[in-house]
């Protein structure tokens, strides 16, 4: 059974850093394909990032590229959005999703991960 808990988030000035994690209530994230996923009220929810069920492979969505890192710890008991240089436009509530797989791909589209965390929110000031 997969039961996403986030943890992290919060307010930050603009050009700050937080970070906001995701556990798999103490089991392995080894065969999991993660991903985090931001939704603003009445828009969409979008793809941020993504890291393959081996750690070896990420994805990133063009707005964050080069300002977010995904990762997953050594015990593949956890996965971390490390997110700098913030924006207010980053400001949205941040979900963690999984997705049964194995190997080395990554995956961008809502409807492709089953379980989702109840999300955190993340608060960019000006």
């Amino acid at each position: 059974q997969v039961q996403l808990v986030e943890s992290g988030g919060g307010l930050v000035q603009a050009g700050g850093s937080l970070r906001v994690s995701c556990a798999n209530s103490g089991r392995t994230l080894s065969t999991y394909c993660m991903a985090w996923f931001r939704q603003v009220p009445g828009k969409e929810r979008e793809f941020v990032a993504a890291i393959s069920s081996t750690g070896s492979r990420t994805n990133y969505a063009a707005p964050v590229k080069g300002r977010f890192t995904i990762s997953k710890d050594s015990a593949e008991s956890q996965v971390t959005l490390q997110m700098n240089s913030l924006k207010p436009e980053d400001t949205a509530v941040y979900y963690c999703a999984a997705r049964f797989d194995f190997g080395y791909m990554t995956f961008t589209k809502r409807e492709d991960y089953g379980y989702w965390g109840q999300g955190t929110q993340v608060t960019v000031s000006s």
